[in-house]
């Protein structure tokens, strides 16, 4: 049988991961998937670079739309990333009738229901098991594994570069701006970070796992985005005194008023395995109402573990290339014409436990202030800790700090409780509030 012709635009990190494994592993992924599948033409803006990468056996040119015209070409390969010239290429490749396979998360968390609409129009595939977590096979997991079950919620360390910041803020008890700049030194952090530590690397995933888990559009703009750039070592140390650690999460819930999806941090009991997930790996939980919780670990990012979804997408289509459009698996998990309208809630309609840290004046019946505040709001504590002045702030502060897990708690209410806690006279800096997660099966 003819081998399946592949056309890349763009041969960076995960380009030349994806060209070099496929060629490595021919002969194990044509026995998988029962055709040879060749990279025969690459577009990249640096020719000679890219030909130095790929060598003679393989066209390179400088114009993506070459690719696509191509009619020998049959899958597409879009690693440009962003909204912008991606989402035009990856509409023209639809057009012409060609499968894509894509890493680019922002541009399906923005863009998606255009995008699969197209494609479903044009009865060709768009897969992107790339787009989230890296090497791990999580879209796969949703679509097909879990395929019997009623998911009921998603949380996931979705980018590595806050875990990794994180794990050395916990391990070394630096500050966050000292971290960010080792990161940026190793690799881990772009020279321009923001996507990755205000978390909306993170929400473009999370988005992504919430429209296959429970079947509604994608809807970026609905999600709640919170980073790590506040967080203080000394929270998370705090945290770590409370049994909990302080991870990045995407999440996404199913509950009786819609659909959770927020990106933030969260203190996870430090006996979950998700809490114990270290460095630039990623890990994502998911539990559905047949299998119960179920784990997924591994790198999230990198030129060879991404190139692994890449490829597997590759096998993917080259299975179900002549197959019938409407039998194939939806791209979003449901079939199209079954998509759900569930909402997404507000941020102030979604219920959580939190954790509170206040810098108050050591002085009597400060205590008694907060808690009568909490209490009068309906919020219920679970714990208090209150450092010793001289540990705070040196011998003979008259500063404190008071640290208050609470119970669950509607996050409009909490928000009016800390309007008046923060009036208080005796609250001597802005209050800390973190949301907290039991991710209990």
């Amino acid at each position: 049988m003819k081998a399946i012709q592949v056309g890349l635009l763009g041969i960076g990190t995960v380009g030349s991961g994806t060209y070099n494994v496929l060629k490595r592993n021919q002969e194990e992924i044509k026995r998988r998937a029962g055709r040879g599948i060749e990279i025969t033409m690459v577009a990249d803006l640096d020719v000679a670079r890219a030909q130095s990468l790929v060598g003679p056996g393989v066209k390179v040119v400088n114009d993506a739309r070459a690719v696509i015209a191509n009619p020998e070409i049959d899958i597409v390969i879009e690693l440009i990333g962003g909204y912008g010239i991606a989402k035009q290429l990856v509409l023209e490749a639809i057009a012409a009738g060609k499968h894509v396979v894509t890493a680019n998360k922002a541009l399906l968390a923005v863009h998606g229901t255009e995008i699969f609409a197209a494609a479903s129009a044009k009865g060709v595939m768009v897969a992107f098991e790339a787009a989230v977590a890296g090497g791990i096979p999580i879209i796969k997991a949703l679509r097909e594994g879990l395929t019997a079950n009623r998911i009921q919620w998603i949380a996931g360390i979705i980018n590595g570069t806050t875990n990794f910041i994180l794990s050395e803020m916990r391990d070394k008890g630096l500050d966050f701006d000292v971290v960010l700049k080792e990161a940026q030194r190793l690799g881990y952090a772009e020279a321009d970070p923001t996507f990755d530590i205000e978390g909306v690397d993170a929400a473009h995933k999370a988005t992504i796992l919430c429209s296959i888990a429970f079947g509604v559009p994608v809807q970026f703009d609905k999600a709640y985005v919170e980073g790590i750039t506040r967080l203080a070592a000394q929270d998370i140390r705090y945290a770590e005194q409370l049994g909990y650690r302080i991870k990045l999460l995407g999440i996404t819930k199913r509950t009786a008023k819609g659909i959770e999806l927020r990106v933030h941090p969260s203190l996870v009991p430090s006996k979950r395995l998700l809490a114990n997930v270290e460095g630039a790996m990623n890990a994502v939980v998911v539990n559905g109402d047949a299998v119960g919780t179920t784990l997924y670990y591994g790198k999230g990012a990198g030129s060879e573990p991404t190139a692994s979804a890449v490829i597997a997408d590759l096998v993917d289509i080259a299975r179900l290339h002549t197959a019938d459009p409407l039998h194939r698996v939806p791209h979003l998990a449901f079939q199209p014409d079954a998509m759900s309208n569930l909402p997404v809630l507000p941020m102030s309609e979604v219920v959580t436990s939190y954790y509170l840290r206040l810098r108050v004046a050591d002085q009597a019946g400060v205590l008694a202030k907060v808690t009568g505040i909490l209490a009068e709001s309906g919020i219920s504590i679970d714990a208090v800790l209150q450092r010793e002045a001289d540990e705070v702030g040196g011998e003979g502060s008259t500063q404190t700090d008071l640290i208050i897990l609470t119970h669950d708690a509607r996050e409009g209410t909490m928000n009016d409780a800390l309007a008046r806690l923060q009036a208080l006279p005796t609250v001597l800096a802005p209050i800390v509030r973190i949301r907290k997660e039991e991710l209990a099966g």
